[in-house]
């Protein structure tokens, strides 16, 4: 049953006024007479038994407002999604799988706006967030000044296949340096599946670099096809890696890290784990294969919340028992 309208409680006072019946009134305004007779009991006058429809509305309009709120950010949900924020889920990939598993939650944006109002009262769960909630920086027109690797092969020059994420081996590695630029982290993503492979290194050198590539991607040689980079010296003996690997090495324009996305975003979910500043010394191979395994394991938006290894299990059909 609908409310009544502001014009029907108007006919209605009027029509009272006037001496007409409440069957009168019902059939005039469409309702059934016993909503008449309602009406006039809940929102007449309580002084006189007048029924005035202006003061009817404010009646209604005040009951209306006072009405307890039905509660959809439960007390149970909000507990799920601190555990989930615990874990390193973004908002979207908490409400993402919520709604692909069908158990109760709230929309990403509700999410946020808790994290925020947990924020203003001293609570930590903004920490949990990629970047502890604090804004992107713009990006800068500096020049490049790492000077030029010599024999990279441009991007421009990469198979068109490559953009298409269909394929299982079209790869992306970066580095992710330690506390005052000592040691630093192997990372390597698969453009179509998002599984990820990490590496710990003593050095942000060559050498090292080169050696821990290899070691990590020798059970995927036989289906890799392309491997990105970015203009870092790190990847200076980059043509050893494509001659072990049997693989293309590319490498992106300076300063245009969108070529490499995946790896950004990747770089950025690890910096979860790792943050800024820390000291790689403090971190073990197992610390590193923990991480690795939490996030082939997280639910990621572009995959319908599916995780990477459902999407690399998936996509080689799990023919061959790859190491992850």
């Amino acid at each position: 049953m609908s409310h009544l309208t502001v014009e029907q409680r108007y006919t209605i006072s009027v029509m009272l006024a006037a001496g007409h019946s409440q069957s009168q009134i019902a059939t005039t305004i469409g309702k059934h007479k016993s909503v008449i007779s309602r009406e006039k009991a809940r929102n007449s006058d309580g002084r006189n038994g007048e029924y005035r429809h202006e003061l009817a509305q404010r009646k209604y309009e005040k009951r209306l407002a006072e009405k307890p709120k039905k509660q959809y950010f439960t007390k149970e949900i909000q507990d799920d999604v601190k555990l989930l924020l615990a874990k390193k889920y973004s908002p979207e990939q908490i409400a993402g799988m919520a709604k692909k598993e069908s158990f109760a939650c709230v929309s990403y944006e509700r999410i946020y706006q808790y994290i925020w109002d947990d924020k203003k009262q001293g609570g930590n769960l903004h920490t949990h967030l990629r970047n502890k909630g604090k804004r992107y920086r713009k990006r800068g027109s500096a020049k490049d000044s790492r000077g030029i690797i010599t024999g990279r092969i441009d991007i421009s020059k990469r198979p068109a296949v490559v953009e298409q994420r269909e394929r299982f081996g079209d790869l992306e590695i970066d580095t992710i340096i330690g506390k005052n630029h000592k040691g630093a982290i192997v990372t390597i993503n698969d453009r179509a599946t998002g599984m990820l492979k990490m590496k710990k290194v003593s050095t942000k050198e060559a050498e090292p670099v080169k050696q821990a590539t290899i070691e990590l991607l020798k059970d995927w040689k036989p289906f890799i096809h392309t491997l990105t980079a970015d203009n870092g010296k790190e990847f200076a003996l980059h043509h050893q890696i494509s001659q072990s690997l049997q693989l293309q090495f590319f490498f992106a324009k300076p300063y245009h890290s969108w070529e490499r996305g995946s790896n950004e975003n990747l770089n950025g979910l690890i910096r979860q784990y790792i943050p800024k500043k820390t000291d790689f010394n403090t971190l073990t191979d197992i610390d590193i294969q923990y991480i690795e395994d939490e996030l082939n394991n997280r639910p990621r938006k572009r995959y319908n919340f599916e995780t990477p290894l459902n999407q690399f299990n998936q996509l080689t059909n799990q023919k061959v028992a790859f190491k992850t």
